[in-house]
């Protein structure tokens, strides 16, 4: 089994997901082979060949030194077509999904996105993944032959360790769009720095409309930094404007799975459950012992939030020294 991992990266950061997508890859097929795509990406093929691949698909160019649907969808089509892997993954990240599916219709192939739990059998993928807002784990499988498309959720499968001692081939590949004829263009990108990404964050700290207003994040901001972790909030919370919308979580925010994910002053709804369901463990802190959010949570906490969480960052902060 040859089995191709697209690693995604944004201006020379590689997404972390990719490199779980290439252990899983390992545990897939007998050959790994990466995808890098973009401008200045020497590092990041070499770090493949680190994380486990054995050979490298590299394509450095000034078309591609962005995500752009185009030329990234038509470059992984044209690579499959002509090595003609038997599976390919990426991350399931917003550009994960995009790009893959797109390369996946361009050669009439398999796809299974969003998926927490990936198998082969006899030849042929079956997959495990959320549906209905979380609240249904959907078992699927490939029946078709050809290449076999699949994106993985973030943290959903272990991160191998790189080995700096490994070798591999790398391999120069040219775009298969000119700049003229790729019909979207990069104006400008906003990097947001200084903040632990949610979608990598092994500890998430999030509020909810309990927090009351604005200020009502900084106990939550302050448990979310002793802990090293990242600061969310519900969509209610962000819908009355007292935290910006990249820290939503949610079905139409950001779906996490980290380590560790507490939920303070938020209900529960159905909706929110979508994107934090598959956390490992849920601690749920609310003045209403009849919130939903205890019904998914291992740990409940009935209480102020106000009381509850400088009590959890002071202990923690003695704790972790």
């Amino acid at each position: 089994m040859n089995v191709f991992v697209w690693i995604e990266q944004h201006n020379g950061t590689p997404v972390a997901a990719s490199w779980e997508a290439i252990g899983l890859a390992r545990q897939l097929g007998d050959t790994v082979t990466a995808l890098v795509l973009g401008q200045g990406v020497d590092d990041i093929a070499q770090a493949a060949i680190h994380y486990g691949a054995d050979a490298v698909l590299k394509a450095d160019d000034a078309t591609l030194a962005q995500v752009r649907f185009e030329p990234y969808v038509t470059l992984i089509a044209h690579l499959v077509q002509q090595h003609n892997p038997d599976i390919v993954l990426a991350a399931a990240t917003i550009s994960g999904r995009e790009v893959l599916a797109g390369a996946a219709a361009d050669v009439n192939a398999a796809m299974l996105p969003d998926v927490i739990e990936l198998s082969l059998e006899d030849g042929k993928l079956s997959a495990a993944r959320p549906v209905l807002g979380g609240k249904v784990l959907s078992v699927e499988a490939v029946t078709a032959d050809g290449p076999q498309f699949a994106t993985l959720r973030s943290r959903a499968f272990p991160m191998p360790e790189p080995d700096a001692n490994r070798s591999g081939t790398i391999t120069e590949v040219s775009p298969v769009l000119a700049d003229d004829v790729i019909a979207s263009r990069v104006e400008s990108a906003a990097e947001l720095s200084g903040q632990v990404s949610l979608t990598d964050a092994s500890v998430i700290v999030a509020g909810g409309r309990g927090v009351g207003g604005p200020e009502g994040f900084a106990p939550v901001k302050e448990l979310a930094d002793v802990l090293g972790g990242a600061l969310a909030a519900s969509r209610a919370a962000v819908d009355a404007g007292w935290i910006p919308y990249e820290h939503q979580v949610g079905q139409t925010g950001k779906v996490v799975s980290p380590d560790l994910y507490i939920a303070a002053g938020i209900s529960g709804a159905i909706q929110h459950q979508a994107g934090m369901r598959t956390s490992k463990v849920i601690v749920a802190i609310n003045r209403d012992a009849d919130a939903p959010i205890f019904r998914l949570a291992r740990y409940g906490i009935v209480g102020d939030l106000f009381d509850v969480l400088p009590a959890l960052a002071e202990a923690f902060r003695n704790r972790l020294g």
